[in-house]
């Protein structure tokens, strides 16, 4: 299972190019805004019911665990390898405590937990690398950590923001077309400036 760990962690962290990154994070984008676009409706009521819930909460912070688990098992400590033990229980820890006794807004917060960790290896990927317009996948993860870091301290923001966006056919219309356009630019910049970085 280690060698697993490491090997997953090894590519996510560090071989992870500016393209591939760029690429993979515009095709997500694209995908998500397009079914968004395509189901309106039916997007519109799970997105409201997303924050508080326990099913969608489970799933996503399950994803989260493996995924901090992965991190804590493979990363390098230095002289506090020897403590990687201590930082395993407490995911665990952090783990069970979040589906049995902090379970209002699970999803939210679950959601919160995954924009933290997915915009580090993008970081990575991008950090002092050319063209200058990788701000532009930067800024992405800026925006989503400090959407995280909302999400999981005070989770009912993500419902009152998303209320706001569902608020109107239009006013959701635009926000999908806003992430579809985003990531549409992403792809183009991976297949053209960042091509080889």
């Amino acid at each position: 299972m280690k060698d697993l760990s490491d090997r997953l962690y090894h590519w996510l962290y560090q071989q992870q190019s500016l393209q591939t990154a760029a690429l993979v994070t515009g095709l997500v984008l694209i995908a998500i805004h397009v079914a968004a676009l395509l189901k309106a409706d039916s997007w519109r009521s799970h997105l409201n019911a997303l924050p508080r819930s326990q099913k969608a909460g489970t799933a996503i912070l399950t994803v989260g665990f493996i995924w901090a688990m992965m991190v804590v098992t493979s990363c390098d400590l230095g002289e506090f390898d020897r403590l990687r033990w201590v930082a395993q229980f407490m995911f665990v820890a952090f783990y069970v405590g979040m589906l049995f006794w902090v379970t209002d807004y699970l999803g939210a917060r679950s959601v919160g937990i995954i924009l933290l960790l997915a915009a580090c290896p993008i970081l990575d990927a991008a950090f002092l690398k050319d063209p200058a317009s990788r701000v532009i996948l930067s800024s992405l993860c800026y925006v989503w950590l400090t959407l995280g870091l909302f999400w999981v301290g005070m989770p009912y923001t993500m419902r009152d923001q998303i209320a706001w966006v569902t608020k109107t056919p239009a006013r959701y219309r635009l926000a999908a077309f806003a992430g579809l356009a985003w990531g549409a630019l992403l792809v183009i910049l991976s297949q053209t400036a960042y091509r080889g970085s």
